[in-house]
Parts: C-alpha cells; sequence; structure tokens
C-alpha cells in the first residue's frame, strides 16, 4: 500500500482540519483582497492624484526613483525581499518552512514596486505573504503544526488561483512537480491535499467576492478574448507563433542574466533608486510597458487598430527588458502578468502583418506565443496551459497545451545542453 494511502486524518481530528483549512482560506483571502485594495489606492496617488495636484510631469521621474530609495535601504537593513516565486514555493516544498519574522518588511517590499509602477505582478509578493502567515498559524497552533506544510501549499495554491482567476491553476502549479520532487513525502495523502486546496481556495473566492460587492474590485483581471474561429492559415501559423515564442524566452533569459551581472555590481541602495529612475523616465517616454500589464492590456483589446504592428513589436520586446531590469535591480515582483502581455502585444502584431483582417486571428498568435514562453518558462505545460484560459477560449486548450509542451521540452533540451557543455569545466 502507498505510503500516502495511511496519512489520512480521521474523525475528530479530520472535522478539525478541514473547518481550519476553511478559516485560513477565508483569512488569506482577506488579507489578499486588502492588500490588492491598497496597490490600487496608492498607484492612485502616485501616478494620478499626486502629479494633477501639483502640475509637475517631473513627479512621475522622482516619485519612482524616491520609491526605489525606500525599497533600498529596507533591502540594505532588512533582506532583498519579496522572494521569488520559484524561491517561495521551493522552501515551503523542500525546507518544510518560510521565515515569518519579517513579515512587514515583505508586506512593504511587495506594496512598494507595485505602488511605483515596476514591471512586474503581484504573485510573488502575495505568495511569500501567505506562506508566511501560514507558517506563523503553524508555529503558534498546536493542532496546524503537523500540516504546517500542506496548509502552506494550500495557501500558494488559492493565492495564485485567485490572482489568476483560475482556482485549477493554482493547484497544478504547486502540484505539477517532477517525480523527484514528489518523492518528498507529506504528512497528508494527494487526495486529502486537493482536499484542503479547494476548500481553501473556495474560501477565498467567497470572501473576496463579498469585499469586491461592498467596496468594489480590488484587481480588475486580464481581459478575455472571445470565441473565433481558427482558419487553417492559424495551424499553418504555428510553425511562427511557437518558435517566435521560444525566442521571447530565450531574450528573458537573457536579459535576467545580463541585468543580474549588471545588478551585481552596483551597491543595494543606488540599484533600486536607479531602477526607480529607469521606471519614471519610461514613464514619459513609454508608460504602456509599466505596472504588471492588465490595464494596458485591456486598452489593447478594446482598440487594437490604434497600434501599428511595429509599435507593438517595441513594446513586447521593451516590456521583457524592463520585466528582467526590474526583478535584478530590486523592484521585485511576479513575471507571469508581464510575459502574457508582452506575448499578446507580439500575438496582435504578428496577425496585423499576416492578415488584412488581424483581429479575428489575434487571440490565436497571441495564445499559442504566450503558452510556448510561459511552458518554456514555467516547465509545467499543465499549469501553463489552464494559466491561460484566463484569457483565451477553452477551445484552444489543445493548443495552448501542444505549445506550452514544446516550449518546456525545449528549454529542458537547452539547459541540459548547457549543463553537459559546462560539466567538464566544474570537473
Amino acid at each position: 500500500m502507498p505510503h500516502d494511502a495511511s496519512s489520512s486524518p480521521t474523525g475528530k481530528n479530520a472535522l478539525k482540519l478541514l473547518l481550519f483549512t476553511v478559516l485560513l482560506g477565508a483569512f488569506a483571502g482577506l488579507v489578499i483582497w486588502c492588500f490588492l485594495k491598497a496597490v490600487a489606492f496608492g498607484t492612485e496617488l502616485v501616478w494620478q492624484v499626486v502629479p494633477k495636484r501639483t502640475g509637475s510631469r517631473a513627479l512621475t521621474v522622482f516619485l519612482p526613483a524616491a520609491g526605489g530609495l525606500l525599497v533600498g535601504i529596507l533591502h540594505k537593513y532588512y533582506g532583498n525581499y519579496p522572494d521569488e516565486l520559484t524561491v517561495v514555493m521551493e522552501k515551503v516544498k523542500k525546507e518544510k518552512h518560510y521565515d515569518y519574522h519579517p513579515m512587514f518588511i515583505i508586506l512593504v517590499c511587495a506594496f512598494l514596486p507595485l505602488v511605483f509602477g515596476s514591471s512586474v505582478g503581484p504573485e510573488a509578493g502575495l505568495t511569500g505573504i501567505i506562506a508566511a502567515l501560514c507558517y506563523w498559524v503553524g508555529d503558534n497552533v498546536s493542532f496546524a503544526k503537523q500540516n504546517t506544510a500542506v496548509l502552506s501549499q494550500a495557501g500558494e495554491a488559492l493565492t495564485l488561483g485567485q490572482l489568476f482567476h483560475s482556482p485549477l491553476f493554482g493547484i497544478l502549479a504547486v502540484e505539477e512537480e517532477s517525480q523527484e520532487a514528489q518523492s518528498a513525502a507529506l504528512p497528508l495523502s494527494k487526495s486529502w491535499k486537493l482536499v484542503l486546496y479547494g476548500l481553501s481556495t473556495a474560501a477565498s473566492f467567497l470572501v473576496i467576492g463579498i469585499c469586491n460587492h461592498l467596496f468594489g474590485k480590488a484587481m480588475s483581471g486580464f481581459p478575455s478574448f472571445s470565441e473565433v474561429p481558427i482558419s487553417r492559415l492559424d495551424y499553418v501559423l504555428l510553425l511562427v507563433y511557437i518558435p517566435v515564442g521560444i525566442v521571447l524566452y530565450l531574450l528573458f533569459e537573457k536579459c535576467e542574466q545580463l541585468t543580474g551581472m549588471a545588478a551585481a555590481r552596483l551597491p543595494v541602495i543606488l540599484r533600486e533608486t536607479l531602477c526607480g529612475a529607469v521606471i519614471g523616465l519610461m514613464g514619459l517616454v513609454l508608460p504602456i510597458v509599466l505596472f504588471s500589464g492588465e490595464e494596458q492590456m485591456h486598452g489593447l483589446m478594446e482598440d487594437p487598430g490604434a497600434y501599428t504592428p511595429w509599435f507593438l513589436l517595441i513594446v513586447c520586446l521593451v516590456k521583457i527588458i524592463m520585466t528582467a531590469f526590474c526583478l535584478n535591480f530590486g523592484m521585485k515582483g511576479g513575471h507571469f502578468f508581464p510575459l502574457i502581455f508582452a506575448c499578446t502585444c507580439m500575438g496582435y502584431a504578428l496577425t496585423m502583418l499576416f492578415f488584412a483582417d488581424s483581429i479575428s486571428h489575434a487571440a490565436f498568435a497571441a495564445g499559442i506565443v504566450t503558452a510556448a514562453v510561459l511552458g518554456a518558462q514555467l516547465k509545467k505545460p499543465l499549469a501553463a496551459s489552464v494559466l491561460l484560459l484566463l484569457c483565451f477560449p477553452v477551445r484552444f486548450l489543445f493548443w495552448l497545451f501542444l505549445s506550452a509542451a514544446l516550449g518546456s521540452f525545449l528549454s529542458q533540451q537547452l539547459e541540459k545542453r548547457r549543463h553537459d557543455k559546462n560539466q567538464p569545466a566544474e570537473k
């Protein structure tokens, strides 16, 4: 009999665990809503209210630079927070612990880059906050202690599911692991873990739904493409869209490497201040590449005719560069939201070049390019495909999965070749 089959709670313990999971999910949902609402308020204050009342465009540069300076001070004296999403998930899975003592610092360092226009999403910071919250509960509530790792993974799943409006993505992002990663035994069976993921996610969605109804939405979310037919030429152009996605992934990876090397040469406070100043300058020159991308994607989909294909191509490339730059220069966060927007710009640009009636073909192109990038980056093709149902029709699912799987396979082969190439030097 498999190990996890015997590790299921029974009777009162099972009921207590289920109730505790629902309460934890509800509280996590409240934390997520409050955080996102505060970000929306702060963003409006920094980018609209203050410049409008002062009448000074210079503040568009000064305020993000000041925000970067503040983040740099916090990083220098308290630590380089927030952790990237992969780091949070790896600590929870492998170390069975996530340090919650700097909770306030994690909150502030996750909050400031989003408010000051950094080209990042909220998923990394919020996942770290919820993981820290779960471990704090585990250390202070004796009943939860033995299941802290599982509860923390449930927290990750509900956070990702909530931010991307896709509960299934949250679960798959946590659970779609390699056989080696799955071998790390957890105190509960997989079926019980899935039940806990579902209950905590449902509770968080309920609480956030109530808050949205009473106080207004905290986050608009990405818009969805409507159903469109797929033509034969669309299928043929898979031979273009998938390679373009792989190239964009390689560009993002190279930009991360180069900006990481450049950032390592700079003192901490100077690095973040410089990042804030660049964000401010970009706000004057090309503001569409700032923030995580949801609002900008709404504008693109509402009036794609307002843009030329070459402009969208430039936006895509600059967005990728800015995201890597912000991640490594201290104004950190998640990269999923910016990459989805960048790839959507590329999808629109390609269809404008290939089709006279580009609008009806843009969804398929954008979906395939994005799936290739996220498949290569995540190495979890099913999770990447389900994530993209946030924006793209369900009937695209097979093609999204195919693109994500090819992206994942090719990126793993490239990593393997690099590893094999460097192996003699390591010896």
